[in-house]
């Protein structure tokens, strides 16, 4: 795949921060992945010409670029392009971040919010950088377990924190819509590192993503 990724009529390429907008898409990916579409509304007995379906095959072309561009993001250069030395040495929490991704095992979405914190160890990164970190991993095909995972191994190994804490909580249509239609279902997963293993530090964490601060 090009470098040049599209993204809702816009692109990505890599910069200094690990992504810039050049508003296009790659015109290759829409002509291959429509005309798979469009033969899959004929499996499904639909006819890809009438009105309602005409332009719905590169719609979903784009759409599906536009849903898993984050794989050609770097996010540690995200990170690394906001890095500050700092003595502070208290928990940093960035919470309710919300995410929108697509499970991979039925290319339906799950969506909801990301709690995520480090403990600094001498550096602290910009805050808009951790929600941005988590939208380039959310925006791939992903399972919510692999996503807890890889957002905090990107912050550990990028910022060598004293610990980092990630708890996500999604509600998945692939339960909602199909199979057990289960339609209050919330997915929780979690993922910790140094301090955050201590169970003091991990229920003050818990303890403040829940509470209503503001």
């Amino acid at each position: 795949m090009e470098k040049e990724e599209l993204l809702n009529g816009t692109d990505f390429n890599d910069t200094e921060e690990g992504y810039k907008k050049v508003d296009q898409y790659n015109p290759e990916l829409v002509t291959n992945i429509a005309e798979n579409y469009r033969n899959i509304l004929k499996s499904l007995g639909e006819d890809p010409e009438r009105e309602g379906l005409k332009k719905t095959p590169e719609r979903v072309a784009k759409a599906l670029q536009y849903l898993t561009h984050g794989k050609d993001l770097d996010p540690e250069k995200i990170l690394t392009s906001a890095i500050f030395n700092e003595n502070h040495s208290q928990m940093v929490i960035v919470k309710d971040i919300e995410i929108y991704s697509l499970c991979e095992h039925h290319l339906l979405p799950f969506f909801g919010k990301a709690h995520v914190a480090y403990i600094p160890n001498g550096k602290i990164v910009g805050l808009s950088k951790i929600p941005r970190v988590v939208e380039a991993f959310a925006r791939r095909l992903q399972i919510q377990e692999r996503l807890t995972d890889q957002i905090k191994e990107c912050i550990q190994n990028t910022l060598n924190p004293l610990g980092v804490a990630v708890v996500i909580e999604a509600k998945h249509l692939c339960m909602l819509m199909r199979g057990i239609q289960k339609q209050n279902s919330v997915a929780t997963t979690s993922s910790f590192t140094g301090e955050f293993e201590n169970l003091t530090t991990r229920n003050e964490f818990i303890r403040l993503i829940s509470a209503s601060l503001m």
